[in-house]
């Protein structure tokens, strides 16, 4: 795949103004490069500014480094993780997400509820109670959802009156079904109530609202899931070492350039080399949060017989180059300089539908090189 990505990214920018085959070339080129995203189409930029929920973003830093690069690959049990604002903006405690853009092939394997828990109100109750009791229902009939067999609890615990921050409960099966039956989808509902269940009114725990609470606030369901696109060429790994500058003119010099250094290449030993990608520059920066690019590096030169250690060559390789040395058997060339080691990296975006999205695409950097 990765020899593929650095064809794709030579045609994405010419070295010169380009004539319309020229430009037909290039749009070819995106339009791979988009596939090995998992896209058909680039997703619009947001309509307005939008900050990206608190969270994701956290997840991302935690995830990878200032490239994108995986450096902690155990933290996410699949490839993908979106996130979605409550769409019913009430002040009510119902909340209704709009999962369209999660794809049936995805597999769905764990899904949260964030709310934000307010500083509580001074009431006779907040005196009274240190803890009070929060359920998430499922709601099966939008209508009169409080109605016995008109919801299902999806959890409950009991929830500090005192301080505030976010509460976290799972939702796994609800979505599944809503993942299944789009239509099932009523949304949720939560109640506060004493610890043993008794009417607290008003409750003295609030949950921050869609409607009058600020953007990083707001109710937020978390999905995470697995698309099934794994990379299978190479084991892949956290990157080992820190942020890497990106230089903004390597992202390719077109096809003349590769074939004058090809000569070049010849002499010099196998190793990797520097191959920036950014976003901005193929126009990708509108809805790709973070990175705003990464260095995807390749590995080019010869692979000289005899082939010593610091090439890491295979058995199957260091037969080649004997074979093709002592001419034993004709059309045999050398072995080639090809990626080795390959790392995931990770995009932080917004989709079709303004949603955050972070997701993982396996074997897009090479780590090193050697002779195969």
């Amino acid at each position: 795949m990765l020899g593929t990505v650095l064809l794709l990214l030579a045609l994405a920018r010419p070295a010169c103004p380009s004539p319309a085959g020229a430009a037909s070339r290039r749009a070819e080129a995106l339009k791979r490069l988009l596939e090995v995203f998992g896209m058909e189409d680039p997703p619009p930029p947001p309509a307005h500014f939008k900050q990206p929920p608190q969270y994701m973003v956290d997840l991302f830093n935690t995830v990878a480094n200032a490239d994108g690069v995986t450096k902690n690959p155990d933290i996410l049990e699949g490839n993908t993780v979106r996130s979605f604002l409550d769409k019913t903006h009430s002040e009510k405690m119902r909340f209704l997400f709009v999962l369209s853009s999660v794809a049936k092939s995805e597999k769905i394997l764990t899904a949260e509820l964030h709310l934000f828990r307010l500083w509580p109100r001074a009431t006779d109750g907040l005196r009274r109670h240190h803890f009070c009791q929060v359920s998430v229902y499922q709601v099966l009939e939008k209508t009169e959802p409080d109605a016995p067999g008109r919801r299902k609890l999806l959890a409950a615990r009991l929830v500090p009156l005192q301080g505030s921050g976010w509460e976290v409960f799972a939702i796994t099966q609800a979505v599944r079904d809503w993942t299944e039956d789009e239509s099932s989808n009523q949304g949720l509902l939560v109640t506060v109530q004493g610890v043993g269940g008794s009417p607290l009114d008003p409750p003295p725990l609030q949950f921050a609202s869609g409607r009058d609470h600020h953007e990083s606030k707001k109710p937020m369901l978390v999905l995470f899931t697995d698309d099934g696109r794994r990379g299978a060429s190479l084991p892949t790994a956290g990157f080992p070492g820190g942020s890497h500058t990106l230089r903004h003119s390597s992202l390719g010099a077109g096809l003349t350039g590769l074939r004058s250094t090809r000569s070049l290449d010849r002499l010099q030993p196998c190793q990797r080399h520097p191959l920036s990608v950014d976003f901005e520059e193929i126009g990708w920066s509108g809805w790709i949060i973070s990175p705003r690019g990464y260095n995807a590096y390749h590995c080019k030169g010869s692979c000289p017989f005899p082939l010593g250690e610091n090439m890491r060559p295979t058995n199957h390789a260091t037969v080649q180059s004997i074979i093709n040395a002592l001419k034993l058997s004709e059309g045999v060339s050398s072995p080639c300089c090809v990626p080795d080691k390959l790392y995931s990296i990770n995009l932080l975006y917004f989709d079709d539908d303004e949603n955050v999205v972070l997701k993982q695409y396996d074997d897009m950097v090479a780590g090193s090189c050697g002779c195969h």
